[in-house]
């Protein structure tokens, strides 16, 4: 391809040789220039044009844009509708968490007042009121406002699930720190209270529960706790003393084998020792005592598990502790 340039009569002619690359490049980087300006002629011009309100431009630009503006409104519009629609059935959701939620503190002991805000002095009997406005017809500005509410409801719910799983806790710890398990599976001898003793064959107060079995049984913790005392005691024979914490202690006496050391921490089931015949024994069996603040209880009521070992223990707390004081 040739291209002459002439610029008068007299004036010597050029010619610019082009092959086929070299003008495909040309024009393609024409048209680039060429969208580059329309871009910026758009940008710079109509858009502001549009914006601002000029006279004439403002209009030409919005009958061109009007379908464009159109259909983003119609989108936006259907976006809004959906997500009012899933905020909808979050309000929902919540008002059923909510309901289930007390339902599970009452059981746990919770008091749900505890999580709500106090209001200001005169606040109480404030009137309220305002137009109800239905999730589909809400501007994105007060879905905003409906979605800071359900996070700050969630955020409260969250608290409130903690405080319950934080209380449910201590009760398990407590019911496992309680000794309500045998010892040794197998029937009870002699329990607690007044007996014939069997060697003077006086009347004795017998301070634990007795279990016949061979030697070598293993005896098991009778609840959680930590190793107080491991020793051989003239009466006792080799014993164990296991603290359970609020002044809780379980006594294993008569053991012919000792299996754990002061200060080992012990699981409820744990084989802590074996039967024997050590000490003031007139046969193989594990003497199994409970003690709050150093006081002996009847383990029956202990044994008997549930409430009736709470019971047991609050009602000995509560003997014990005012004798204490008295002292």
């Amino acid at each position: 391809m040739q291209i002459m340039i002439t610029h008068g009569t007299l004036a010597r002619t050029r010619v610019l040789h082009f092959n086929r690359w070299q003008f495909a490049a040309a024009l393609t980087g024409g048209l680039v220039l060429l969208m580059l300006l329309a871009g910026i002629v758009y940008h710079f011009i109509f858009v502001k044009a549009a914006r601002e309100g000029w006279p004439v431009v403002s209009q030409v630009v919005r009958l061109v844009v009007r379908d464009e503006f159109a259909q983003r409104d119609r989108f936006l519009r259907e976006n809004l509708d959906a997500m009012a629609q899933k905020v909808g059935e979050m309000q929902a959701k919540l008002v059923k968490l909510e309901a289930m939620g007390d339902r599970v503190a009452g059981l746990a002991g919770v008091k749900t007042d505890e999580l709500k805000p106090a209001r200001p002095a005169g606040a109480a009997s404030a009137a309220a009121g305002g137009p109800f406005i239905p999730p589909q017809a809400a501007t994105l500005d007060q879905l905003t406002s409906i979605i800071d509410s359900l996070d700050q409801t969630a955020d409260q719910r969250t608290d409130l699930f903690t405080l319950i799983e934080s209380r449910l806790m201590e009760s398990r710890l407590r019911s496992l720190m309680i000794p309500n398990s045998a010892p040794v599976d197998g029937p009870v001898g002699s329990g607690f209270g007044f007996r014939e003793d069997p060697f003077s064959g006086r009347t004795a107060l017998h301070t634990g529960l007795d279990f016949p079995s061979d030697t070598g049984t293993p005896i098991l913790a009778a609840a959680g706790g930590v190793v107080l005392l491991t020793q051989h005691h003239p009466a006792y024979g080799n014993m164990i003393e296991v603290d359970h914490g609020n002044g809780l202690v379980t006594r294993y006496a008569h053991a012919s084998k000792l299996l754990v050391r002061v200060g080992d921490i012990v699981r409820r089931g744990q084989s802590i020792a074996q039967v024997g015949n050590t000490g003031r024994s007139t046969g193989p069996h594990l003497h199994f005592e409970v003690l709050v603040d150093g006081v002996p209880q009847d383990p029956a009521k202990f044994l008997a598990g549930g409430e009736t070992a709470q019971r047991a223990l609050a009602k000995a707390t509560r003997r014990q502790r005012p004798a204490a004081a008295a002292e």
